[in-house]
């Protein structure tokens, strides 16, 4: 490992390796096969970089990011290392002069889309070279019921049947038991030893709010917990999309859209801004993300359900990167339950998948409605298990849980009393309205107010019953039907009626939101805050890199991380051998930006 810990310290600049690295990296450059799951910004890119530079011969990195493979080159180009990548954007010429390079031995690795494998010319390519290893990154793209499923990754058992010989690493951040034993079977890894680091990122905070108004109160977030910081906005749809980056941008919020529907050109741009500007909040749906290697992502918010806990936590985990204190934040309300589950009922595929889709669901909305640990019960999903983190909402603000059984029995009836006596079937919106005693004109046009159950909800208000129908089709105890999101009983609601089924319920505490809010504002200064003579020094090095970064058309975090500058700014070195024991300046970096480096901190200040 001696040559190993040399690479490590010599082209990326540290000292020593992250939790669960070494380990892999000794297996691997040893010529064993490996799987590893491990969590976004735990370092996963190393495991195989490392192997790739010790071993003879040109490391093969297969990814699905075509879109961000060139930052990725840039990345490993700026420390030194000869990388290069092959995909549909280049011209034949560019390819020809790639390929030559790689049969040639002159690159250290060589990035590929997985499309590409499925071209005879591509496989030949592989033939005629001397590959150090095979790195599959983003490996739950294979798993064919997930949320990333790209089918072109099917095919990659192809590679060790050509190529035996070479080891391979495949990698991801985001397994259930489920589909850890899908990536096993489908690259035919059974062989490999498998690698399994804790899947909890304690720098981020998760916090799940009730939806009331959720442009302000997004809003309201960014300006109180985030102003001016670079950030994720994922909604549901393209429309959702335009309208909450518009209104952003009308209330003084640097926000640019992100969806499918966009002109390639400009969502290109957006995602280039993303990445080489500071404090650009992109709005987007879920076609953004994966493999997105800023750093300095402080929040990702959530205005729309996501599918699953795999989604989820795959999305979340793009904040905070640099391990420093950073927040997962969702608006969840009942339409997003009554939205999801119309989703599945009208999805393609059979019964199974449905019933696949729907656990993915109860899944997710157990995350939200719990009342315990949110991090725990991440945690726990992915198959380990975690102590109370003290950083999540429901740590900070506990909230209650009461007996609804009555409530829920007071629901169930209304929807009972106008199916028999009406034949009619309505939303949760007229529900609540007969349980308030509203005489509306819908209630009054019915003759709904003559039903037994009008004003029986008095002790509740309008938001209350609203929580405890979201938390009956949460449990299943009452579904949606049809393209209105009306409200039926399901084989469970009998239970209830007959008072054999007790039904806990979530109470939000009092002021939650406020008091979750200063606490994690209070953490984030704590964990964040530099000494105060080095805070005008870090803001220097941080103009010289936007600048650096600018001119030469590559990603702030390229030049260097956050966390280096802060150290940097910290530290205030005096020369080139003490700017080299800070963690992240390489050789390489240190020979390109050392000298420069230094006059800014000996440059006279304002």
């Amino acid at each position: 490992m001696s040559e190993a810990s040399e690479v490590l310290r010599r082209v990326f600049g540290y000292e020593e390796f992250r939790e669960g690295q070494q380990e892999i990296i000794e297996h691997v450059v040893a010529g064993g096969d490996a799987l590893v799951l491990m969590p976004t910004g735990g370092g996963k890119s190393l495991c195989y970089q490392i192997p790739a530079l010790v071993r003879k011969g040109v490391g093969v990195v297969v990814s699905p990011l075509i879109a961000l493979m060139q930052d990725q080159v840039d990345a490993l180009r700026a420390l030194g290392v000869r990388a290069w990548f092959l995909n549909s954007t280049q011209d034949p010429d560019e390819r020809r002069t790639v390929e030559a390079a790689f049969t040639a031995g002159e690159l250290d690795l060589l990035y590929l889309a997985p499309e590409r494998l499925r071209l005879e010319s591509t496989l030949r390519l592989l033939d005629r070279a001397d590959i150090s290893l095979f790195a599959i990154d983003e490996a739950h793209c294979v798993a064919q019921w997930g949320h990333d499923f790209r089918p072109d990754y099917l095919a990659l058992s192809v590679l060790h049947e050509r190529r035996p010989d070479v080891p391979r690493i495949a990698l991801t951040a985001t397994a259930t038991p489920a589909t850890h034993q899908e990536i096993t079977a489908r690259l035919s890894l059974g062989d490999a030893r498998h690698f399994v680091a804790s899947f909890d990122r304690p720098n981020i905070q998760y916090r799940i709010v009730p939806k009331r108004e959720p442009k302000r109160q997004l809003l309201e977030f960014l300006r109180t917990e985030h102003p001016g910081d670079a950030g994720i906005v994922y909604c549901l749809s393209r429309a959702s999309v335009e309208k909450i980056a518009a209104f952003l941008v009308d209330n003084g919020v640097t926000a640019l859209p992100y969806h499918a529907g966009l002109d390639p050109a400009v969502r290109a741009a957006n995602q280039a801004r993303f990445l080489r500007e500071d404090g650009i909040v992109m709005v987007a749906t879920i076609a953004f993300g994966m493999g997105i290697d800023k750093p300095d992502v402080r929040f990702v918010a959530h205005l729309d359900l996501p599918k699953s806990v795999e989604g989820y936590y795959q999305e979340t985990g793009r904040a905070g990167r640099d391990g420093l204190p950073s927040t997962a934040w969702m608006a969840y309300g009942l339409q997003d339950v009554v939205q999801q589950r119309k989703l599945i009922d009208g999805s393609e595929g059979d019964a199974a998948h449905r019933r696949r889709l729907a656990g993915h669901l109860d899944a997710m909305l157990a995350l939200c409605e719990t009342v315990e640990c949110r991090r725990t019960q991440i945690l726990a999903y992915f198959g380990q298990e975690a102590t109370t983190c003290g950083n999540c909402d429901t740590c900070l603000s506990p909230p209650e849980s009461w007996d609804g059984t009555v409530a829920a029995q007071k629901v169930l009836s209304t929807v009972v009393w106008l199916d028999r006596k009406h034949r009619q079937k309505f939303g949760a919106g007229h529900i609540v309205d007969i349980l308030l005693g509203k005489k509306t004109p819908k209630i009054i046009q019915n003759d709904h107010d003559t039903l037994s159950v009008f004003g029986v909800g008095a002790d509740l208000s309008d938001a209350e019953w609203r929580g405890v129908v979201r938390q009956l089709l949460a449990r299943g105890l009452l579904a949606v039907e049809g393209d209105y999101g009306t409200l039926v009983l399901t084989h469970a609601s009998a239970a209830v009626l007959r008072g054999e089924r007790q039904v806990p319920m979530r109470r939000e505490p009092a002021r939650t939101a406020t008091k979750t809010a200063k606490a994690a504002k209070a953490g984030r200064a704590a964990a964040a805050d530099l000494p105060e003579e080095a805070l005008p020094v870090f803001e220097r090095l941080r103009a010289w890199r936007a600048a650096t970064a600018k001119e030469q058309g590559v990603p702030a975090y390229v030049i260097f991380h956050d966390a280096t500058l802060r150290e940097i700014a910290t530290r205030a070195p005096g020369s080139l051998g003490e700017l080299s024991s800070v963690n992240g300046v390489g050789e390489s970096k240190l020979a390109k930006y050392g000298q420069q480096i230094l006059d800014v901190l000996a440059a006279p200040q304002d």
